[in-house]
């Protein structure tokens, strides 16, 4: 499985190398991503932020490769979810645009999206799939694409992880070149990479529960309304109480499919709890509604269910 990566020794544009130096890929093949990192290194190191501007590889400089990539959406554009123990996997969908002399289907070829953290000097986290992607060919310039993000939180975040994150695209034409030689002449390979193709959010799970006692309860007595919002804690893999948080209590009678209105804003307190009171009127449901935040996703509880007598 794939590690959290430390870059904290890493800097300049070469943490973007380190990033990409995993495990073997959960498929059980060869994973390339030292190879990945050792093409990128040297790129960077020939031309600092920018690995793609000239146009010849010399002196074991890759050269630049005639390709890019558009349309990129991480998760159809919706936040990544994360809980405190199931791997999440989301789509990642792009078009790359290349040279006719680029061939993209070579057995060598190394292409792929990731997402990461940071600055692109100081990437802090990086993200990507446990296989590399699948491309359908248009014409002989183009294609459009599909791969993963797969996170695991057990090994992969931190709390500060919930956050706007980037999208990077790169290729690598090695051109029959064994990058894993220490006397491979990297002139010969192709690189690009192309920052800042989309952003997505990485959020924590969220989980709201509703209680309203007591039950039954009589035509203009007081209703107590209960809850707790909490949402997973990447530190600890476990869930905690969201605290001072604006919570909706909503209610609609049992005739009804929807809940039409709010009937007032309750904040959750240092422990993520909720409570308030209402007066009893007619047969219904209650629930509490968390409009989320940047980091943590909206939730609606469960409605429960009050006899009026």
């Amino acid at each position: 499985m794939r590690i959290r990566a430390i870059v904290a020794a890493v800097s300049g544009a070469l943490a973007l190398s380190a990033l990409a130096v995993p495990a073997a890929q959960a498929d059980g093949s060869a994973d390339h991503r030292a190879d990945v990192a050792k093409v990128r290194a040297a790129a960077h190191a020939a031309s600092g932020k920018t690995p793609y501007t000239g146009s010849t590889g010399s002196d074991g400089v890759p050269y630049t490769l005639d390709l890019s990539f558009s349309g990129v959406k991480v998760n159809g554009g919706k936040p990544i979810v994360v809980g405190t123990t199931n791997r999440v996997s989301v789509p990642v969908t792009y078009t790359v645009k290349h040279a006719a002399s680029v061939d993209i289907t070579a057995d060598d070829f190394l292409m792929d999206v990731e997402i990461y953290r940071g600055s692109y000097d100081e990437p802090v986290n990086g993200l990507f799939g446990d296989y590399w992607p699948s491309c359908t060919v248009t014409s002989s310039t183009a294609a459009t694409c599909k791969g993963t993000i797969d996170v695991d939180p057990r090994d992969q975040l931190f709390n500060e992880d919930a956050a706007t994150w980037k999208a990077i695209g790169f290729a690598i034409a090695p051109n029959g070149v064994d990058i894993d030689d220490p006397n491979a002449d990297l002139s010969k390979v192709g690189f690009v990479e192309q920052d800042a193709l989309a952003t997505t959010k990485l959020q924590r799970y969220s989980r709201l529960t509703v209680n309203a006692s007591p039950e039954p309860v009589k035509k203009g007595k007081t209703i107590t309304v209960t809850g707790l919002l909490s949402r997973a804690n990447w530190d600890t893999h476990k869930y905690a109480g969201y605290t001072v948080q604006p919570v909706g209590l909503q209610f609609r009678t049992k005739s009804v499919s929807t809940y039409t209105s709010t009937l007032k804003t309750v904040k959750s307190d240092s422990a993520g709890n909720l409570k308030t009171t209402t007066t009893a009127t007619v047969d219904g449901y209650f629930r509490y509604n968390f409009a989320g935040t940047s980091t943590t996703p909206a939730v609606k509880a469960t409605g429960d269910y009050v006899d009026v007598q």
